[in-house]
């Protein structure tokens, strides 16, 4: 295969999987009792105050890949009212980006009792980042490029806002958020990178089973960049057993885009979407969690036989005494 196109569908892969490096990158960590990272609306919605911590590294063996550190933490505050906050270490590359994700949210109970789940719930997140490219081995000894300064590059601080709206009904929920719903121009690559940095991002799920037995959590992502019109779509399967020091659970996430990348392949040309298997395994202990999530990309072109790795941490504070009466693990 031609080095040049192999190197083209890579990239191509790349940036569908974090579907552009601005804030964090939409990977399969919501799907680790988070769905916070990806809705503003769900600071607070659970009747426990969560912290969650996790570690995110692609390809082992490759020199500077893709790296995810998050810290976040969201709660109840009085009846109606959550509140978040999210602080990321993103780094890909030669590029990396830090920042904070300060959120409040409302949430509107309908219910005719304190144990039915009839909730909906409207949040915003105010996002603080800044973005970083190190171009200081950019350019060989005595090489020269207009546009490469051979220093570390660090874009102005910027603001942008997400906006999202989540309805939880006993067993089943849907969540919708937009993000960076302001137009925000940056000049860290290019004077005429678009400053459309808009995402939009639709989950939806139900869980039913036994209690007693195993609960099933089949769910969707789906995923829409405004400004190049990538889609893609996460497709879910989570399962629980619950124990008497508290359960434990996995899951299987299957992602593909839309559209494709060709590339040359022998004498003709091929086409190849994003598709990657996510295995998640995790468990709940009393108050404290943890879960292992390894993705593996699927395909002719692949940069590594390697997958991505994934830690989660996390702790639930100030539970309420008594939970929802719902299958409906992301809230009880």
């Amino acid at each position: 295969m031609n080095h040049t196109f192999k190197i083209f569908i890579v990239l191509f892969f790349i940036a569908h999987s974090s579907f552009s490096q601005l804030g964090i990158p939409v990977y399969s960590d919501y799907l680790s009792d988070n769905y916070y990272l990806l809705h503003p609306s769900m600071a607070g919605a659970a009747n426990c105050d969560k912290i969650r911590l996790t570690a995110r590294k692609q390809w082992f063996d490759q020199t500077d890949a893709p790296a995810l550190q998050t810290l976040s933490y969201n709660g109840r505050v009085g009846e109606k009212s959550g509140i978040g906050i999210i602080l990321f270490n993103d780094k890909n590359g030669y590029h990396s980006q830090k920042g904070a994700k300060l959120t409040y949210a409302h949430h509107l109970m309908f219910s005719r009792d304190e144990i039915d789940l009839n909730q909906l719930s409207f949040g915003m997140s105010a996002d603080f980042s800044q973005s970083q490219l190190d171009e200081t081995e950019f350019l060989q000894s005595g090489d020269f490029d207009p546009i490469i300064n051979g220093i570390i590059v660090q874009d102005a601080s910027y603001f942008n806002l997400d906006i999202g709206a989540s309805y939880n009904y006993l067993d089943f929920y849907v969540h919708g958020t937009i993000q960076n719903i302001i137009e925000t121009k940056r000049k860290i690559y290019t004077e005429f990178e678009s400053a459309n940095l808009r995402k939009y991002l639709l989950s939806a799920g139900y869980v039913f089973g036994d209690a007693d037995k195993i609960l099933w959590e089949p769910s969707l992502m789906f995923q829409l960049v405004d400004q190049t019109k990538e889609k893609s779509i996460d497709i879910n399967m989570k399962a629980y057993k619950n124990f008497e020091f508290g359960k434990l659970w996995a899951a299987l996430s299957y992602r593909t885009s839309f559209d494709g990348a060709e590339y040359l392949s022998g004498s003709g040309v091929s086409s190849q979407k994003l598709q990657y298997f996510t295995p998640i395994f995790g468990v709940n202990y009393k108050k404290f969690m943890f879960a292992y999530t390894y993705s593996y990309l699927t395909g002719d072109v692949n940069f590594d036989t390697g997958g991505f790795h994934q830690i989660t941490l996390g702790i639930d504070l100030n539970c309420k005494r008594e939970k929802y009466h719902c299958n409906c693990p992301a809230i009880n």
